[in-house]
């Protein structure tokens, strides 16, 4: 798409907010472009919370579908719209609602008494047979709500899990998911870049496996990356293992400092393909068509009751899962 082309679109998605009073969000994971022009950018967690704020009467979500299901579910009463209802997500299909529920009744059958505490990244089915649900961003703090009585079943992404299981000390069973996009990261070419690289701060997702994180100097979501890249007052290299549209973020956001990909993550196999399913042109005819919409679903009204308690409830601002790691 040429430069005209793209400003052009640009244009006709500004007219359309006014003609359908409509605010965009976009997660960090979207193209720049898209990034560029969103009234709010965030991650999970905070584009939830940015949602039931919002008085527009349409919400045009740039993201994926489990993303633009939980502002449907936070704000009932306003049209939400997807560029792309194929915009699915690899963790969600990992834990399809009818597996979990028969291993919770197996695990109840056995006499386990547990909580199930789920990640964002999972359907509103499975969020409605869930006790809480989690972002990267408030992790920490909903495990330290679950009675000590309990087990914690952790679903669906292991590696996240595993990471809350060593920060918090609690035991937790881990469902077998993970993220196709931060599962890649090779350690041997991340030592490579830490010896080209000596001076640079290793910053992770902790949806990356744990072999990733051991050798970071800090994990945390994305929320939390930009964050703690802001920290630093002199020019500093980062060394980035997360979705490769984070580094438009980072460096819109922190310009003073060099952001430097981990091998592989400017290939397309380290682009979310979900997220990437988003484009200028789709943002445009969405809110032209007026749909893709989310409607509402049955399995909404018990979800919605699980992510209110989870999200909306002020939490510590010292309480996530990353200022635990960190500095």
């Amino acid at each position: 798409m040429t430069t005209s082309v793209a400003g052009d679109i640009v244009a006709e998605i500004h007219d359309l907010k006014k003609k359908i009073d409509a605010v965009v969000l976009a997660h960090y994971y979207q193209e720049g472009e898209i990034q560029e022009l969103a009234d709010i950018t965030g991650d999970s967690l905070k584009l939830a919370r940015e949602a039931t704020k919002v008085r527009a009467k349409t919400i045009v979500f740039c993201g994926v579908l489990f993303m633009a299901e939980t502002a449907k579910m936070l704000n009932p009463a306003k049209t939400v719209l997807l560029p792309d209802l194929k915009a699915g997500c690899s963790l969600v299909d990992s834990c399809p609602p009818d597996k979990l529920s028969r291993y919770q009744e197996m695990l109840r059958e056995n006499g386990r008494k547990f909580q199930t505490v789920t990640y964002i990244n999972s359907s509103a089915k499975v969020k409605a047979l869930s006790d809480w649900v989690v972002t990267s961003g408030n992790a920490l703090e909903i495990v330290k709500r679950v009675p000590a009585e309990y087990e914690i079943l952790f679903a669906p992404d292991k590696h996240l899990g595993r990471y809350l299981q060593e920060v918090t000390g609690r035991k937790m069973i881990l469902w077998d998911g993970s993220c196709m996009v931060h599962e890649i990261f090779s350690i041997q070419d991340l030592l490579k870049m830490k010896k080209l690289h000596p001076k640079a701060r290793t910053i992770a997702h902790p949806e990356c496996p744990a072999n990733i994180l051991e050798h970071s100097d800090y994990v945390g979501g994305t929320e939390a990356m930009i964050k703690h890249v802001g920290s630093y007052t002199e020019p500093t290299e980062f060394l980035v293992a997360t979705e490769a549209n984070m580094m438009w973020q980072l460096q819109n956001q922190h310009p003073q400092h060099r952001y430097l990909p981990v091998p592989g993550i400017t290939c397309a196999c380290n682009k979310c393909p979900h997220m990437a399913l988003n484009t200028l042109e789709k943002v445009r005819d969405c809110m032209r068509d007026g749909k893709p919409e989310i409607t509402w679903q049955p399995e909404f009204d018990k979800a919605k009751e699980v992510l209110a308690r989870s999200l909306l409830n002020p939490l510590p601002a010292a309480a996530t899962v990353a200022q635990m790691a960190g500095d």
